[in-house]
């Protein structure tokens, strides 16, 4: 089962503060900038369909791809014209088509933890550009990990139906450029009083700039630019995430 597979139905309430319109429209403008016509993108790591549907809304025809049944299951229930979603996993993916963009957000890269998962990840990107197309894939940045260091964190969500509490408790993997993101989260039921408690790792690879550029020539794709998460700025060691532009090389 997928590391989301269980609190797929918490996902959404998890990341509600996250602005995913703002953060769908600099990527749209990524795209852009290079491919102005663009209007097919295939996503890796849809989730729930959140970006997916921004997407759509901005004018592509979108394919969400997840490795996770139970977040595919939870995107469908929201139909959006333009939007399909299917199960897939990103290092073997073969659609038998191409994109004008590709996108892979919210650090699923960074879920590619072994060298050989990073670069079958990356053929895959690269199998499914059109030749003038565009890839986007942001990613845990080496410098400002190491920088800053993963901390314990605690979230408190409600809505009408649940109360959700989690703390994500890390451990950092520096000889191999990982880190465990271990969470425990308690589930309330407001009507029943009922506790559900769901414990899961994340492993989550970071990555420095001559590496992610190493890996991007080997799977036959040119960097573009690397900035630090929605901006222009180059990343530093305050840049957790960094994001990619792509394209294949001819």
């Amino acid at each position: 089962m997928s590391v989301f597979g269980s609190y797929s139905r918490y996902y959404d309430l998890l990341y509600r503060d996250k602005d995913y319109p703002s953060e769908a429209r600099y990527v749209d403008g990524l795209i852009r900038r290079r491919v102005p016509a663009a209007c097919s993108m295939l996503e890796f790591g849809c989730g729930t369909g959140r970006y997916t549907r921004e997407f759509a809304h901005l004018g592509y025809a979108v394919h969400g791809v997840d490795l996770s049944v139970d977040m595919i299951d939870e995107a469908r229930k929201t139909p959006c014209e333009g939007v399909s979603f299917a199960c897939g996993d990103m290092r073997s993916l073969r659609l038998g088509k191409k994109f004008d963009a590709v996108v892979a957000l919210f650090h699923v890269l960074s879920y590619q933890t072994t060298d050989e998962e990073v670069r079958d990840a990356l053929t895959t990107v690269r199998e499914h550009l059109t030749s003038d197309g565009t890839a986007v894939l942001d990613f845990w940045y080496g410098p400002a990990v190491l920088t800053q260091r993963p901390e314990v964190r605690f979230k408190e969500v409600s809505d009408e139906v649940i109360e959700v509490s989690r703390i994500a408790l890390p451990v950092l993997h520096d000889d191999i450029n990982v880190v465990d993101v271990n969470y425990r989260a308690f589930i309330k039921e407001k009507s029943s009083g009922r506790i559900d408690e769901l414990r899961e790792c994340h492993r989550m690879r970071y990555f420095f700039d001559k590496e992610i550029q190493d890996f991007l020539s080997r799977a036959g794709l040119s960097l573009l630019s690397l900035n630090a998460w929605m901006t222009e700025e180059k990343g530093n060691t305050s840049s957790w995430a960094l994001c990619a532009v792509c394209c294949r090389i001819r």
